[in-house]
């Protein structure tokens, strides 16, 4: 017993590098996004794996597969080897939402190894700079006053940008027009230039417009306010207890990956998580909770997919993606 013992234990410790030699690629690794440059799903790819492709010493690409909320870059990653040389920045739309709302080509849990948690991000309820209203009550008020006529702006159709509006005309008790893009960046393009009124925006892909003044924050949908974001209130503190509407962002492999591989990867990208540099980028975005283990990553998604379904069901939200 004693000898097997110590035999099992000499195997692990040489097991051990072994491990961490096989598991990078040599070649060049793709990110698959599944939004428009410009998004916040598209900044925190390019972030993270420019650490990532001087850590590993090879090429890393950002590749933007936009379309159906997610759901076509998703596919497509399902579908690849596991080798490591495709991975996606999974997103709460394409792994959490949309499941909800259709059948798909993919399973959600069965066909991806989860990595790690990138970031979880507020919505910011925003505006242009022309906007009247520029305060949830004005903004029911307007709704109210114009039924059907306020127009908001979304990543797309059963995007959480979408799902937070849904959330709000439910509460509310109003009706506003919902307007789908192909990603954030179109969106954002078309809202400060006056074609749509609001939009509940993730906070990364937000922020850089707001910084510059050309969008306005009015509320953001976490229950408690964001680092970067202390003087903007939360929808709860304007008026809509519970109201929690969230974007989040983690690495994945296709469900092929080796969980050996998704640990290796793991470990690299808390270390890119704990970098000053790609902690000032994270925070000024709004993207907090970052990091922790692959299982905890895994279990997250799991919850999140669960909460979703609910919200979807009880709601009755019914959309073609």
């Amino acid at each position: 017993m004693q000898r097997r013992t110590f035999t099992a234990g000499v195997a692990a410790t040489l097991a051990a590098p072994l491990v961490r030699a096989q598991a990078l690629p040599t070649q060049p690794v793709r990110i698959i996004v599944g939004f428009a440059p410009g998004g916040g799903t598209d900044i925190l790819a390019r972030v993270i794996g420019q650490k990532l492709g001087e850590m590993w010493k090879t090429q890393i690409i950002v590749e933007n597969r936009a379309g159906a909320s997610g759901t076509i870059a998703a596919d497509f990653v399902a579908k690849q080897p596991g080798d490591g040389t495709v991975l996606h920045m999974a997103h709460i739309n394409s792994h959490a939402i949309v499941p909800g709302l259709q059948k798909l080509n993919y399973d959600a849990e069965k066909d991806f190894q989860p990595i790690a948690m990138v970031g979880v991000t507020p919505n910011l309820l925003i505006c242009n700079e022309s906007q009247p209203a520029k305060t949830v009550k004005d903004i029911v008020e307007l709704c109210k006053k114009n039924p059907g006529k306020v127009s908001f702006g979304s990543a797309g159709n059963g995007s959480a940008q979408h799902l937070a509006l849904e959330m709000f005309m439910l509460q509310a008790g109003v009706k506003a027009i919902h307007v789908p893009y192909k990603g954030s960046g179109p969106m954002l393009t078309d809202l400060i230039g006056g074609t749509v009124q609001y939009s509940f925006d993730t906070m990364t892909a937000a922020t850089p417009h707001v910084k510059s003044g050309k969008a306005i924050p009015i509320a953001q949908t976490r229950q408690a306010r964001a680092k970067s974001y202390p003087n903007v209130p939360t929808m709860a503190e304007s008026g809509f207890p519970g109201f929690e509407a969230t974007t989040w962002y983690g690495l994945v492999g296709p469900g092929k990956m080796p969980v050996a591989l998704a640990k290796r990867m793991n470990e690299d990208v808390n270390k890119a998580l704990q970098m000053p540099d790609v902690i000032e980028r994270l925070v000024a975005s709004g993207a907090e909770d970052g990091g922790g283990s692959t299982e905890k990553f895994a279990e997250f998604m799991k919850v999140d997919l669960a909460k979703w379904a609910k919200v979807i069901k009880e709601a009755g939200v019914k959309v073609e993606i």
